[in-house]
């Protein structure tokens, strides 16, 4: 079996955490949109949670994979009070920005490496970033529109809401 390298493995360890912190962030912006009775908005944010951890646990799975230890370390706290809900929207754009550098970070670490695998697992995360920011980026401008105009918010919440369900797949079709 092909060991990871440790440089590798430890930076796939961090980006665990920085995966997991992103989850926790997003569930407690989830709680905060609940709190304002804004469902759709909080099923939106609980799916970004839902992700996050997917992502961290595919990072997981490929050190186990590779023949190397994970070592979990604390999660910092996120946030729990914004001043609206453009905040935190905003606030989502950046982290996904911020998680885009470290996947980025990660790749180059991986050419430099030599290993192969990682860059292509890595690709994966890459692409998936993109679709990430994009999301983020169309909430913002939404949000944007909706301060502009006035108007809107609850049937935004309402689409939200529809992510990944059966009336969302109809609506696109």
């Amino acid at each position: 079996m092909t060991i990871i390298g440790k440089a590798m493995q430890d930076a796939m360890n961090e980006q665990i955490n920085k995966e997991f912190f992103s989850s926790y962030l997003y569930l407690s912006m989830a709680a905060y949109f609940e709190d304002k009775n804004l469902t759709g908005f909080a099923h939106w944010m609980r799916l970004q949670a839902d992700e996050e951890r997917e992502h961290a646990m595919k990072f997981y799975e490929f050190i186990l994979d590779r023949g190397g230890r994970v070592q979990l370390k604390a999660i910092d706290a996120p946030a729990t009070e914004w001043k609206s809900n453009l905040e935190v929207a905003e606030q989502v754009a950046e982290h996904e920005a911020m998680v885009t550098e470290s996947i980025n970070a990660l790749y180059e670490l991986a050419l430099r490496e030599k290993d192969y695998p990682a860059q292509t697992m890595l690709q994966w995360f890459i692409s998936e970033q993109v679709e990430e920011e994009k999301n983020a980026a169309d909430l913002v401008a939404k949000l944007r529109l909706i301060e502009e105009r006035g108007t809107a918010v609850l049937m935004l919440d309402h689409r939200l809401s529809k992510r990944g369900g059966e009336e969302a797949e109809s609506e696109e079709e």
